[in-house]
């Protein structure tokens, strides 16, 4: 079997689907691509066994096959080779694979297909379809609010709550909570699941940023996502979602509007003398003057700042880790935010002043106690 194919094609295609496969396998074919030629379409397969990423490119061959190919050597010989056809010959009795580039030859052995993982069948699904820039917008807005401990399973990915006309993702690491809605989804029911936070990573770097439509499906178990050149599947975490509307405050009367991009370097600037365990930076507002603080106390070091604000509401100062709010601003759209208190000792509710179309994003922050 022969197939050409252009080498920096073959790299950027291997490249988005490449973080699936772990560095330490518990089995040796996990280690390869499943190379797929089925007249001129090459489909590349990559599996965790608990997520499975697919590529599919145009490339020249005659006759249809499969293969794996070990994913390191492959990845690691294209990286070196500048752009050029590469033809790829593969003796489907022993496998092995001869790489022939302009001015040179390339040998690997390959492995047998028909132990590399079957993937799950899209048996009894339900599906619905959104455009990728929305999909990816939704990632991109909740993704770094999952949490990372393992004996939370529920939280360490993102819930999914479907309604007939609008979709809402939701993260939490019990010390933020990111709640995104998008109004412009139609699903034929009201459902949830949560998908974990290493196939989102991978799906945000495959799918475009555009309007083209991106088909979702789910079944008990699994998630699917149906792009036109790329598509993804993986295992739902079994678990039972936090019930995140308790954690909203009904009632934040006091509002202070700050200008997104002047509050985030602020507190980039103060947080480097905040304590590094705590990342620990008071807000004191007085006005319309916000001034923020940062001390930490072991080394003797002291950050201090003011600048303008619009505030409604009583005299008060309040507690943030000054990473979590910088994370959140990344994610807010527009040039203000406005930020809802109550009581130096109950969550702020941040939120982009200008809402777009078709979405609404609330992001809530847990305050430190502050140091006294």
């Amino acid at each position: 079997m022969k197939f050409i194919v252009s080498s920096s094609t073959l790299l950027k295609q291997l490249q988005q689907i490449s973080g699936v496969i772990n560095s330490n396998t518990v089995l040796p074919i996990l280690e390869d691509f499943l190379f797929v030629i089925d007249r001129n379409d090459l489909t590349v397969v990559a599996t965790d066994l608990e997520t499975v990423m697919k590529v599919k490119l145009e490339v020249e061959a005659k006759e249809s096959g499969r293969v794996c190919i070990p994913a390191k050597i492959l990845m690691d010989s294209l990286k070196n080779l500048p752009d050029q056809p590469l033809t790829f010959t593969i003796d489907l009795n022993s496998y092995a694979v001869e790489i022939t580039s302009d001015n040179g030859k390339y040998k690997v052995m390959g492995e047998n297909p028909e132990n590399f993982p079957k993937e799950p069948a899209a048996d009894d699904t339900t599906s619905f379809t959104l455009t990728s820039s929305s999909l990816v917008t939704a990632i991109n807005k909740t993704l770094f609010a999952v949490s990372n401990d393992d004996l939370r399973p529920s939280m360490t990915g993102v819930f999914f709550e479907i309604a007939p006309n609008s979709l809402t993702f939701v993260a939490t690491d019990a010390h933020r909570l990111v709640k995104y809605i998008r109004t412009d989804v139609q699903a034929p029911q009201a459902d949830s699941f949560i998908v974990p936070k290493k196939p989102l990573n991978l799906l945000k770097g495959v799918l475009p940023d555009n309007d083209h439509q991106v088909k979702i499906a789910y079944s008990q178990n699994h998630f699917f996502v149906i792009h036109e050149n790329a598509s993804m599947i993986c295992r739902l975490i079994d678990a039972r979602f936090p019930d995140y509307k308790v954690v909203i405050p009904k009632d934040n009367p006091y509002r202070l509007v700050v200008a997104k991009s002047d509050f985030q370097n602020a507190l980039k600037r103060v947080g480097v003398f905040a304590n590094k365990s705590t990342n620990q930076v008071a807000l004191s507002i007085s006005g319309n003057e916000l001034q923020l603080s940062a001390q930490d106390v072991d080394f003797s070091f002291e950050g201090n700042e003011r600048m303008s604000c619009q505030y409604t509401g009583e005299d008060m100062q309040i507690a943030f880790n000054a990473k979590f709010l910088i994370e959140m601003l990344n994610a807010a759209d527009g040039d203000e935010v406005t930020i809802e208190l109550s009581t130096p000792t109950k969550a702020g509710i941040l939120r982009p002043s200008e809402k777009e179309d078709a979405e609404d994003l609330l992001m809530l922050v847990m305050p430190l106690m502050l140091n006294s």
